[in-house]
Formats: structure tokens, C-alpha cells, sequence
């Protein structure tokens, strides 16, 4: 997996493509015509304002946005305070699996409902204390064949990418015999300076 691939928005990426088929609650805000058959709770062939409804979150974007918006969208429930205070307690503990398979990705597009900003500053936090987590499991990859699961599909990208540059970086120091020797560079440099040294005494 190329990891500048699965970043968003990325019209090729399949991870992006997986993220954005999640779905966030939404209100609407004016009647939308013929649309009735998407509130499974109604009889209607029209949609009535103020139906609240789930909808994948590549389509709320743009409803949402514009002077004559349609719908209003609300956070999806993994980025709301309840699990943001999770997270804050102790993301190392956390099984972002469970949360979200792309719980990163999804949420750089819900972050565009949060106004105050705490979903940004949460994804920070969390991929920051969590990112050394996934180096040392990167380096113990054999202590457990399913030290992996509670890792989202970003963070499995890097600890797959971690392991496999550990697993070269092992194999070149048992393969590689020869000694590391200075530079040429670096022996003529020290012979001049011998050599001017003697000149001065």
C-alpha cells in the first residue's frame, strides 16, 4: 500500500473510497422532492424537512455546503465528546478497529462539521502517542501474530512499511561481513594534516 495513496481526498485511492462510503447523521433542512424511499420509517414520496437521516459522508459534504445548504450535518458518533474523551484518556489503549477501520481518513472529512476544531486536534493527539506504539510493535512483529488488530487501516499501513525496513535493516547487518571503513575522503584528509603538522614542528 502506498501511503501517499490512501490520504484524501484521492479519486483512486481505495482507502479513500472506503472512508468516505461511511455514513454521519444529518437533518434536512428544506422538503426534497421524490426522495421519500431513502427514510425507510416513511410513507411519503417526499422527503419533509427535518427528517433526520444517515447518509454516506461524500454526499453530506456537499448538501451541507453552499449559502443554500439542504442538510445540516452532525459529527459521526466516533468523533463525538464521549469518544474524543476516550481518546484523550489514553489512545495507546484505545482499539481504533473497533472505532473505525479508516478512523483517521474519516476523519479528515467529518472534521469540516466540528467548528471548535476538536476533531483536528484529536486525530493529532491520537496518531501522535499511538505512532510510537506502532514502532515497537513494528520491531516485535514475531512476539504476537495478532499484535495488529487494534490498529486502524492507516496505522496498519505504517506498521507493515515499519517492519518490513526492519526486517531489511536485520537481515543487510548479519548478511554484510565486511567491516565499515572510513571514507577516502576522510584517511586523505587526515594525512594532510598529518603531513602539515610535521612541516610546522
Amino acid at each position: 500500500m502506498s501511503l501517499v495513496l490512501s490520504y484524501s481526498p484521492n479519486y483512486f485511492s481505495i482507502d479513500d473510497i472506503l472512508a468516505s462510503q461511511e455514513r454521519t447523521p444529518c437533518k434536512f433542512l428544506t422538503n426534497v422532492p421524490k426522495l421519500g424511499k431513502l427514510n425507510p420509517a416513511s410513507e411519503d414520496d417526499d422527503l419533509a424537512a427535518g427528517t433526520s437521516l444517515e447518509l454516506p459522508i461524500w454526499l453530506v459534504q456537499p448538501l451541507s455546503s453552499g449559502r443554500h445548504a439542504i442538510i445540516a450535518a452532525d459529527l459521526p458518533r466516533i468523533y463525538t465528546e464521549p469518544y474524543r474523551e476516550i481518546l484523550k484518556a489514553d489512545p495507546v489503549a484505545v482499539d481504533l478497529h473497533k472505532f473505525n477501520l479508516y478512523f483517521y481518513e474519516f476523519g479528515l472529512y467529518a472534521k469540516s462539521f466540528d467548528i471548535r476544531g476538536d476533531v483536528a486536534t484529536t486525530l493529532i493527539y491520537t496518531f501522535i502517542t499511538r505512532f510510537r506504539k506502532i514502532m515497537d510493535l513494528a520491531d516485535n512483529m514475531g512476539l504476537d501474530p495478532l499484535i495488529n488488530d487494534g490498529l486502524d487501516m492507516l496505522e496498519r499501513g505504517l506498521f507493515f512499511e515499519g517492519h518490513k525496513a526492519r526486517t531489511k535493516l536485520n537481515n543487510w547487518l548479519i548478511q554484510t561481513g565486511m567491516q565499515l571503513e572510513a571514507a577516502n575522503m576522510v584517511t586523505n584528509h587526515k594525512k594532510r594534516k598529518r603531513v602539515n603538522l610535521e612541516d610546522i614542528i
